[in-house]
């Protein structure tokens, strides 16, 4: 249990009080839903090889919804949780990489990146641009 002492200020996510009449604006440091797609490529390699690392990802990365792949090139797509585009598209640069040894990835370059919000990636699905939504989930070739 926390005690505070009468007239000490609260600490961050204390309760405040607003006026009847008043709007209540979200703080802007709050994170939120990002839409990625991330396109990488390279030498071939065995399509099994290939699936296989990508289901290891896929695993290791929970938020993932879908992969294409073909023997010199895939496309993942996923949402992610950040602050900003900013920290999204950093997380997204460095998720090949970093699961490349544990998830048996391929040594590929990224040669694409998209991130947009949960708003704009809405609005495209509605107007019928851009990739259908991602279903079915999961992995497939291209």
């Amino acid at each position: 249990m926390r005690r505070v002492r009468p007239g000490a200020a609260a600490s961050r996510g204390a309760l405040t009080s607003v006026a009847a009449g008043d709007t209540y604006e979200e703080p802007q440091d709050l994170p939120r839903l990002w839409h990625v797609t991330l396109s990488v490529c390279g030498a071939e390699v065995p399509l099994t090889e290939l699936r296989r690392g990508l289901e290891q990802l896929a695993h290791d990365h929970p938020f993932l919804l879908t992969s294409r792949y073909a023997c010199d090139h895939a496309e993942i797509r996923y949402w992610e949780e950040a602050r900003d585009l900013h920290d999204a598209a950093a997380v997204a640069l460095r998720l090949w990489g970093e699961h490349r040894q544990t998830a048996g990835l391929p040594a590929w370059e990224i040669v694409g990146l998209e991130v947009i919000d949960r708003a704009t990636y809405h609005q495209r699905i509605a107007e019928g641009y851009g990739p259908p939504p991602a279903t079915p989930v999961g992995i497939h070739p291209f």
